[in-house]
């Protein structure tokens, strides 16, 4: 019986250690973005980390439900926010950002996602109506922020963080690359940029009337990439 129970066990360990080396060599998938835009093509992954949000845009992308909605609430130094679908057939001046599918997603909030400059996260109505901060099924903003200095960092951790602390990595990135830090834990990031930073800075200088809708339309279009890390 114990040399039986040897055997197995060493069986098992083998299978295991096959198994280890084929997801290895495999790598992890991870779904990534093509947004095709008029000002250009922006590629943006998918984060695991954030499942809910993940499976709903891909389940999104696959039905097109993106393709030909607006940018419709553009912010310099801020981001730029689409997926209205009201926005499809939406006339001049007309005011959006209500729109999108019967129900919302839960927050996924995770402390190695935040909002640096081409995070990907969900918009969401505010506190007063959405305490738990589900995020909108479809509607969804890119980042693009602006270079923080320490001061301006501790400011925003005692009077819009609620005193949390920023953690030292991710200051240091507020403090190069920029982004926007008082919104994290408050909305889910799900994403990130690949590739077309440049794009997203050209969409937030777009000019915009008083509801921050650039007064010539920037539509979008979106397509499925999976590729290995």
């Amino acid at each position: 019986m114990r040399g039986k129970i040897s055997t197995i066990t060493v069986l098992l360990f083998l299978i295991a250690c096959s198994s280890s080396r084929n997801a290895i060599n495999k790598g992890p998938q991870e779904t990534r973005i093509k947004l095709s835009t008029d000002s250009g093509i922006i590629v943006f992954r998918l984060s695991d980390k954030t499942p809910l949000h993940r499976d709903n845009f891909i389940k999104l992308v696959k039905q097109h439900y993106f393709d030909s909605l607006l940018f419709h609430r553009v912010i310099k130094n801020f981001m730029i926010q689409g997926g209205d679908p009201d926005s499809k057939r939406a006339g001049p001046g007309v005011e959006l950002g209500d729109g999108g599918p019967d129900y919302t997603v839960p927050a996924e909030f995770d402390t190695s996602l935040f909002h640096k400059k081409g995070a990907v996260a969900a918009a969401r109505y505010g506190d007063d109506v959405n305490p738990k901060k589900a995020s909108s099924g479809s509607q969804f903003y890119i980042v693009q922020g602006k270079v923080f200095t320490d001061k301006e960092l501790d400011s925003i951790e005692t009077y819009r963080l609620n005193g949390r602390k920023i953690p030292t990595r991710q200051r240091e990135v507020y403090k190069t690359i920029g982004g926007t830090p008082h919104l994290d834990m408050n909305y889910t990031v799900f994403g990130e940029v690949e590739s077309g930073l440049e794009v997203v800075d050209k969409i937030a200088a777009a000019h915009g009337d008083s509801n921050n809708r650039p007064i010539k339309d920037i539509r979008m279009k979106m397509e499925l990439m999976r590729r290995r890390k």
